[in-house]
């Protein structure tokens, strides 16, 4: 076999070679492989700037990593993904090769963002005039749209970030902030790259958004309130430092993101270098061989999330999830929420409206994994004797009475 061809018994989707159709995502991504083209050297495309990402389901392993990017879009309540691991390994590909599976929610048509829901909990008042005309007219403010990655540069300044006057309005006497990064990221993915290298600046600014799920920007007199309800996804080289607790904290599941091993599994190496390979040398051709399965996997994601909301969670599944959480000693609710987020999610991507423990299973290293606080520990530790002398005074000098203290 040369070098430029793809063997022709690759394990091909099941319109293409008529076998067992695909159930569900999950055994799309498992099944999926490299697909039955040549390419040549005369074949590469003149300009790269304009190509098509490399396809989610052309990488190679991964496999948890692969998982996690797609139980965020399913269920946004995971909180969000960060990758970890060396250079070189994929992270940055998988997060921007998520632009072709990515759902449908609705996008606001209005500058400020406003929104029916905002009518209906607040009123006329919770919307701007214009909308509110609109509203009263019975025309939409908003129209169904694909969710966007929303990419965050390390060189991002505040304003860029939050907002900045719009200049060109104020020539038309007209005052006005123009939507920052965390505006646009709203109902939208967004993603930082190198994320422990942010500026403590903006990571302050991201962490009090990402919590409000809102901000308020004042340049003097002028002031406007933005919707900032996105899912954050990180990656990070740890050689390159740390990230701080607080944003570590964002993350809903973590993601230890290690290179193919070629000692265990060269061949899959060697794959892998020859999807890089015919993915540079013609882009648009290696998009086209995986559209129709980019679109059934697209149509998957949608179908999860639909599912989502009727996927239930058994009380007895639940008290075996929080036993493994008492277990590794974790004292944070975000933990129990990721966790049974990300086994909703789970099911909903195979097809089911119940969760079962195999699910909690397939999700809880992702969920629970560098979620203990050495720090912490010491900590309480530290406390143990202070706390010991402090209800033995209690007992002494103010002892129980009628139960009044």
């Amino acid at each position: 076999m040369t070098g430029s061809e793809i063997p022709e018994n690759h394990p091909q989707s099941s319109e293409q070679d008529g076998s067992v159709p695909v159930r569900s995502l999950r055994d799309l991504i498992e099944r999926v492989s490299v697909r039955g083209f040549q390419i040549t050297g005369t074949e590469s495309e003149a300009g790269l700037a304009d190509s098509p990402p490399f396809p989610f389901l052309a990488m190679v392993g991964q496999y948890e990593m692969k998982l996690a990017l797609l139980l965020s879009l399913v269920n946004p309540m995971t909180g969000g993904v960060l990758l970890i691991g060396p250079r070189g390994t994929g992270k940055t590909t998988a997060v921007r090769s998520l632009v072709d599976l990515l759902p449908h929610t609705q996008r606001s048509l209005c500058y400020y963002g406003c929104m029916p829901e905002d009518v209906e909990s607040g009123g006329m008042d919770a919307v701007c005039p214009e909308c509110a005309i609109k509203y009263g007219r019975g025309e939409p403010l908003a129209v169904f749209d694909s969710v966007r990655l929303v990419e965050l540069p390390l060189n991002a300044r505040v304003e860029d970030v939050v907002g900045w006057m719009d200049e060109r309005a104020a020539l038309h006497d007209k005052v006005r902030i123009r939507k920052g990064i965390l505006a646009q990221a709203d109902k939208n993915l967004l993603y930082i790259d190198e994320v422990n290298l942010l500026s403590d600046q903006v990571i302050d600014v991201v962490l009090d958004a990402a919590a409000l799920g809102s901000y308020t920007v004042r340049r003097g007199p002028v002031s406007a309130a933005y919707s900032s309800r996105f899912v954050l996804i990180g990656s990070m080289n740890p050689e390159e430092g740390k990230l701080r607790p607080q944003m570590m904290d964002r993350f809903g599941l973590r993601v230890l993101v290690r290179g193919l091993d070629a000692a265990k599994n060269s061949g899959e190496i060697l794959e892998a270098y020859r999807m890089v390979r015919f993915y540079h040398s013609n882009p648009r051709r290696m998009a086209a061989a995986y559209t129709t399965d980019t679109k059934i996997a697209q149509e998957e994601v949608q179908s999860a999330r639909d599912l989502l909301p009727k996927v239930c969670l058994p009380d007895e599944v639940a008290q075996q999830g929080l036993q493994l959480i008492s277990e590794l000693q974790l004292d944070s609710l975000r933990a129990c929420v990721t966790l049974f987020e990300a086994g909703r999610a789970y099911a909903a991507l195979d097809g089911r409206e119940t969760v079962d423990l195999d699910d909690l299973a397939a999700v809880a290293p992702m969920a629970l994994r560098l979620r203990r606080s050495s720090f912490m520990a010491e900590f309480f530790s530290g406390q143990a004797k202070e706390e010991q002398e402090l209800n033995a005074a209690l007992a002494r000098v103010l002892p129980k009475q009628g139960g009044l203290i």
